[in-house]
């Protein structure tokens, strides 16, 4: 059975709380693992909430601040302890390679796992799979970040009522999904087209055109909310969003499921996060995200 959800590893911005780790956030999509921005202690947390090295297939870093990457030593050397049998892909702002290498060889270990390095270094497509491709986009923070949207390719759902109507059933209903056309009749006759679903990550950032960009049309978009509105100033300054104008970019996106994290420290409690980002006009599906938190992608339309 095929999984798709977000997997919180941690919540904090700058540095951990007695309840919030530094970021890491894991989607399971399909068979495949994507991990992102792994901060101090993400190896720990893969443990308490039941994430193992072989489920990763990515990491995708946003940025070079240490609360998105300095978990990239351990969890790298875990992943070459367990001997994972596959490739890694790792992509990260190619700027910052230097601190990658850094991170990946910080002590001594035994590699055993392939693992590739594809950097970002402009807007665009970094990868396609059969199951979804996955995009990069600039972002405006005090250092290069990229943020990251995945897409589904578009499908067909087949409509039992215009199947029944032709007289195509059993075997003919894979036929004329592979063949496009059965007797006459078209597979535009029989099914309607399914929107493959689609999935923003997007941390450390002012608003920009690349946040708009990435949430665009999102069934499930991971942003930060750093600071609270009458921080507005503060957020701006340091490369920041908070809560109510990544709710507005979620509203204005037309996002189904938006999820706020990276929260500054000296917000105690989060639920006002919540309260603000629902007065800023956002009525989609809402979660404040708490660390070992999963939150599954919206049924399909």
């Amino acid at each position: 059975m095929s999984v798709r959800e977000v997997v919180v590893l941690g919540t904090a911005s700058q540095v951990p709380t007695r309840h919030r780790n530094h970021n890491g956030y894991l989607l399971r999509w399909d068979g495949e693992g994507i991990l992102f921005d792994p901060g101090e202690g993400t190896q720990r947390q893969m443990l308490r909430a039941g994430v193992a090295a072989h489920d990763l297939n990515r990491i995708c870093v946003t940025h070079f601040h240490g609360d998105h990457s300095l978990g990239l030593a351990g969890v790298i050397q875990r992943i070459n302890l367990d001997r994972v049998p596959h490739e890694i892909t790792a992509h990260y702002p190619k700027s910052g390679r230097r601190f990658f290498e850094r991170l990946r060889y910080a002590t001594a270990y035994r590699e055993t796992v392939e693992l590739t390095e594809v950097p970002v270094d402009t807007d665009g497509v970094l990868a396609t799979t059969p199951a979804y491709t996955l995009h990069a986009r600039k972002l405006s923070h005090p250092v290069e970040s990229y943020g990251y949207r995945l897409v589904e390719p578009d499908g067909r759902r087949m409509l039992p009522d215009r199947l029944a109507a032709h007289g195509i059933k059993g075997p003919d209903v894979g036929r004329i999904q592979r063949e496009g056309a059965l007797g006459g009749v078209t597979l535009d006759d029989v099914s309607e087209v399914r929107r493959g679903q689609r999935f923003a990550f997007v941390m450390d950032t002012r608003l920009c055109d690349g946040v708009y960009a990435l949430a665009e049309g999102c069934d499930l978009l991971v942003i930060e909310s750093t600071f609270l509105h009458d921080e507005e100033e503060l957020a701006v300054e340091h490369g920041h969003l908070t809560a109510t104008q990544a709710a507005r970019v979620a509203r204005d996106a037309g996002v189904r499921h938006l999820v706020l994290t990276h929260f500054s420290q000296r917000y105690a409690e989060p639920d006002e996060f919540g309260r603000q980002a629902r007065a800023a006009g956002f009525e989609g599906e809402l979660t404040v995200a708490h660390d070992l938190l999963r939150v599954p992608l919206p049924k399909r339309r």
